[in-house]
Order: C-alpha cells, then structure tokens, then sequence
C-alpha cells in the first residue's frame, strides 16, 4: 500500500453486523485493553457476550461503524442525552485514524441535534484519546466486573 492509505468510510450500524462488532469488542478488549488491564480484568470485560443483549443494545441507540476497505474495523455509538457508551477499534486498525472519524461523525451528530454536552466512561486505554479530543476527566470510578473491578473515568465535553 506504500504511503497511500484506504479511506476510512463511517455508516449506520446494521443488523447484519451484530457478530462482527462482537468479535471486534472482544479482540479490542483482550488485545488492546491488555496494555492497561491485567489478564483477569480484560478477561472479566470480553466475557460478558450475550448476542441478544448485544443485538437490542446496538439497534437501540444511533450506531456507527467504522469501514476501512469494506472491512469493519471499528464502532461507536451516540445516545440522545450525549453519552458515548462504546468507542472500540480493532486491534489491527489501531493509530490509523478510526477512533478520530468515528469521533468526528459523533461530533457532528451531536451538533445538528443540538447537544451541550458529550460525555462518556473512558477505560484508562481510551483516555488519553478524548483527552487529545477535548474532554476533561470528572471523576476516577471503580467498576465491577464479574469477579474484578475495572478503573475508568468519568469524562465530558462541552459543545
């Protein structure tokens, strides 16, 4: 590919993608979370897979995915009152610029429907990338999660 790269296409979730947005959070978590967690945590995050949680989850708030050649290489999602409950790209993908134009498509969103506010509950992996995108940390939480507790931040941005 050389120094041209593949642009990056954002879409509206479709119900045909349910499995590969799961297979995709898992590997994010299990391989990119890693850095940051220690193997029972990610282990404890990737482990709760319900596919008919997940299918109701994902069709009930404006989704987005993210496609680099046709392949899916990550996902974000924007409920009404501003909370970014998942930004996730694929272990392969990752510094490629995918978080950044799902974060841009959610900016403009939240714009046109008039929003003061983005917030969301970063993972100590994603923090440092809404940092870089205007947000400002509110408070450290700890979360359980099955048998572990997981560190994240409570993190918002004024529009």
């Amino acid at each position: 590919m050389g120094q041209t790269s593949t642009a990056i296409v954002v879409r509206d979730y479709r119900p045909t993608d349910v499995d590969a947005l799961m297979a995709l959070f898992r590997t994010a978590v299990l391989q990119v979370a890693r850095r940051d967690y220690t193997e029972a945590q990610v282990r404890a995050w990737a482990g709760r897979m319900d596919r008919e949680r997940w299918i109701k989850r994902l069709a009930a708030r404006p989704t987005f995915v993210a496609e680099v050649g046709g392949e899916v290489a990550g996902f974000s999602d924007l409920e009404p009152d501003g909370h970014i409950d998942m930004l996730f790209v694929h272990a392969d993908h990752q510094g490629r610029g995918v978080a950044s134009a799902l974060f841009d498509h959610i900016l403009a969103r939240a714009r046109a429907a008039g929003l003061g506010r983005l917030y969301t509950e970063a993972s100590l992996t994603a923090r440092p990338f809404f940092e870089r995108h205007g947000f400002t940390v509110i408070a450290a939480q700890d979360v359980p999660v099955a048998d572990e507790v997981l560190r994240n931040f409570r993190m918002e941005r004024v529009l």
